[in-house]
This record gives C-alpha cells, structure tokens and sequence, in this order.
C-alpha cells in the first residue's frame, strides 16, 4: 500500500518499494535505498568499468563477473547506507530530506537495523567467495573503507573523499577477480573514480548544506562554498584524465576516445549546468552520473576491438 507521508524526500514518487512493496517490508527495503537504486549504480560502474579493462583484446567482458558484482554491489550499497543510518539517525531526525527514513521515524529499531545490516553482510559474503582467493582477500579490505565512511562527516570537510574511496574500490577488486593480480592500470582507474566520486556528491552535498551547518556536520559542498564550480573542473578533468590513461595502458583502440570525449562533454554539462543554491537541480545532476557511467562503460567494451577498416 503507497503511504505518502512516508515517502523520503530524494526518493521518486513513483518508487517502486512504495508502490508496490508489501508495507512491513518497506522500511528494510528503505534501509538499503532500494527506493533510490542511483547509488547502487553509481557504486556498480567502476566495477564494470574494471571488468570490461581486464578482459583479454577483442573479448566482451565477463558476463557472469557482471551479474555477480550487480548483486554484490546491491548488497554492499545496501549494507553500507544500512550503518550510515544506524551512525546518523540522530542527525537524520533533524534534517528535512532525511526525517522520513525508517529510524528517525521509529519505522524501525536500532536492533532490527543490525540485524538488517547483518544479512546483507552475509550475502556479500556469499557472491565474494565466488571469486578467487586473491579477490576474496582484496574485498575483504574493502570492509575498512566501509565503516569509517559513516563517521567521517564528524571530523574532516572531506567525506566525499573517504566516499570515494569506498565507492570505487570496485575498480581493484573488479580487475583482481578477472585477473587474479592488480596493475597499473585498476589503479589509475581507482584515483578516476574517486575524483568523479568527489564531484557528484559535492554536487548532491549541497542540498543539505544549511540542515549540516545547524546540526554540525562537515562536507565538501560547505568547504568549497561558491568556489565548487571550480573544485569540479579540477575533480572531472582528473577523471576524464585518469579514465583515458587507464584504457592508454590497456591499448584501447579509437572507439575508446570517442566515448570518452563524449564523457568529457557530459560532465562539463552538468559543471555549466549546475547552481549550488537550486536543490532540485543539484539532485537532478547527481542522477545524471549514471549516464556518465554507462558512457564510460561502453567505450571501454567497443575500445577492447580494432576498427573494422
């Protein structure tokens, strides 16, 4: 049953955990941000990206290595927006955008959370295993970068970055579960994404900036203040740079470029476009960033193949 007034501000009217989900259900489902799946895919895509890097020239990407990390990223989204919500629901109680989810509105308890939290661990741990022992050991270490994101607002202007670092580490785990080792390459592809990591969530960063100054919490949207816009030229161009390197060392061919010119012409929209005091418009730039990912990714798939002619 659809109840609006328990639809959480950033998420779709037409959601479909609100139209459709069974409604004790609902408040789980919320935990993950199943109502709000940009995250998963904005989590998602570096790990395409670096399974699509990894496969031998002139081979279409690992398909099962796809679907596996889908799940997993799912999960782990799910699993780390979980503990963000156990860490800050306190804060969230006090914040317009963020009042309605599951804990500051009493929808669930702290205990039901963990437990929450707890299943999903497990599942990530299951599709983990599937990989080799190398990968297994490589996202293992992922789970550090994962607990200290939710505090970070509390002790550094930074937490894009600490976000980043979570968010992207797809792009050394995908490469070390194709290729059993780590390179150059998923590395530089790593820095990548940690610079776009730092541009689209300072963008969305700025929708809370008054509720963060009231209640006392830190982000780069208050750092950088009316100087984002050129904070952004520096995070985008350090990815666009950084993409085009990885898929240098790769030897991608042309159709690489192409895309990733494209890429280029896509960020520099949303930098042209964006006004750091219009809070719809910053949520609706955050969202395009999926758009940015999936250019990224089929320029890496048509760059594993010569030009025809």
């Amino acid at each position: 049953m659809r109840r609006p007034d328990k639809i959480i501000a950033d998420a779709s009217k037409q959601n479909w955990v609100d139209l459709y989900a069974p409604e004790m259900v609902q408040p789980y489902l919320k935990l993950s941000r199943l109502d709000r799946p940009i995250g998963t895919w904005l989590l998602l895509f570096p790990c395409l990206w670096s399974i699509a890097l990894a496969a031998p020239a002139d081979n279409l990407p690992d398909f099962w290595a796809f679907i596996l990390f889908g799940i997993g990223a799912l999960v782990m989204r799910g699993a780390g927006c979980t503990l963000n919500d156990i860490a800050d629901r306190n804060f969230d109680g006090a914040v317009e955008r963020t009042k309605k989810r599951p804990l500051p509105s009493g929808q669930v308890t702290v205990t039901q959370a963990f437990i929450w939290l707890g299943v999903q661990c497990l599942i990530g741990l299951l599709v983990l295993l599937q990989f080799n022992l190398f990968a297994i050991l490589v996202g293992a270490a992922s789970l550090i970068l994962v607990a200290i994101y939710p505090f970070a607002k509390r002790f550094t202007y930074w937490p894009q970055f600490f976000l980043g670092l979570a968010f992207n580490y797809g792009t050394l785990l995908g490469w070390a579960a194709v290729r059993g080792d780590l390179t150059m390459a998923p590395f530089i592809l790593y820095v990548a994404g940690i610079s776009w990591t730092l541009g689209y969530d300072t963008i969305y960063a700025h929708q809370d900036k008054e509720d963060d100054i009231l209640i006392g919490v830190k982000s780069t949207a208050l750092k950088f203040g009316a100087n984002t816009i050129y904070w952004l030229i520096a995070f985008y161009s350090i990815t666009i740079i950084g993409i085009i390197a990885s898929g240098y060392l790769l030897s991608l061919s042309a159709p690489f470029y192409t895309f990733m010119a494209g890429a280029a012409v896509h960020l520099a929209w949303q930098i042209k476009t964006l006004d750091i005091n219009n809070s719809d418009l910053c949520l609706m730039l955050f969202h395009s960033n999926k758009i940015f990912g999936a250019i990224v990714l089929l320029g890496i798939i048509f760059g594993k193949f010569p030009l025809p002619f």
